[in-house]
């Protein structure tokens, strides 16, 4: 039996979870022309973050804002190294993705919401629209042409992934809700970051509000920590897969769809099968990477 203070950490963090869901289903906004559907209680869920783009959005974010003189080059480093992981990798480390979103909400703090809109839709356009994945970009295609809805789901910040939605075409966003005042940010959080079992308490807020059938419904991700999610839906598909998200879905018989080339995903999994190699890899690529940033 569980230490009572390890049950009211996992109590806590499902409290926060819910709450970070909740949030997230209530900030979304469906845009006019997608208001009525054809197919009412169909939908389709996406992933952002090597399933939609190559790469993280919190980084390429963070890049777009030190640009902008947000924050520090000495600050910037940590992020190159975790982008590249990340991208060599195809894998997100839960620890690495946490201390940059708490980091990002940091740089935030006092700025306010229209800036932040105004800074995503420019920084969409020098570091995300290149690295869309056509593949699911087609297939986010598809459940539209089928009167079906759209949204986004992801841990980046609702503001930057609202923007990626809009300019996707798609119905709406569902992300991580950084309190804010008076339109100004303070620097903290609405519950948790919409990470893991939050992403799933915000699909079925949002069910629950949009009258979905979840049995009628699809998610896509590239990562084992979307299970909560994929599991709630009738047509759950694994796109650019983990190892661990691959096996499950082959189990499961559920559809893979891989839009790296072989090259790519044969060289995630070498990184995969050994941490050793895959952090002196991250490490070499990281310096690299952080040149790229500085110099581009």
């Amino acid at each position: 039996m569980a230490p009572p203070a390890d049950r009211s950490r996992r109590i806590d963090l499902q409290q926060r979870s819910t709450l970070a869901g909740e949030a997230a289903a209530a900030a979304t906004e469906v845009e006019a022309a997608l208001a009525q559907p054809s197919d009412p209680t169909a939908a389709a869920f996406f992933d952002v973050d090597n399933t939609v783009m190559q790469g993280a959005s919190i980084f390429h974010l963070a890049r777009g804002l030190y640009r902008r003189k947000f924050f520090t080059t000495r600050d910037i480093v940590g992020a190159a190294y975790k982008q590249a992981y990340f991208r060599i990798a195809g894998v997100e480390d839960p620890a690495h993705v946490a201390e940059a979103r708490n980091s990002a909400l940091a740089f935030i703090a006092g700025h306010t919401v229209t800036e932040i809109e105004e800074v995503g839709e420019e920084i969409f356009d020098e570091a995300m629209a290149h690295r869309i994945w056509p593949g699911t970009r087609a297939l986010a295609q598809l459940h539209l042409d089928q009167g079906q809805r759209v949204w986004l789901v992801t841990a980046a910040p609702i503001e930057i992934a609202s923007v990626i939605a809009r300019r996707l075409g798609l119905t709406g966003a569902l992300g991580t809700v950084a309190e804010h005042v008076d339109g100004v940010y303070t620097g903290n959080l609405v519950g948790e970051m919409l990470h893991g079992p939050a992403k799933a308490e915000a699909v079925k807020a949002l069910a629950q509000r949009e009258g979905l059938d979840l049995a009628r419904c699809s998610a896509y991700s590239d990562s084992a920590n979307d299970l909560p999610m994929l599991s709630l839906v009738g047509d759950p598909c694994a796109i650019n897969p983990d190892p661990k998200l691959r096996s499950y879905a082959r189990h499961h018989g559920w559809r893979i769809r891989d839009y790296r080339t072989g090259r790519k995903a044969a060289r995630a999994g070498l990184v995969l099968g050994s941490a050793a190699s895959g952090a002196a890899v991250a490490g070499l690529v990281a310096r690299r990477q952080l040149r790229r940033y500085l110099r581009d």
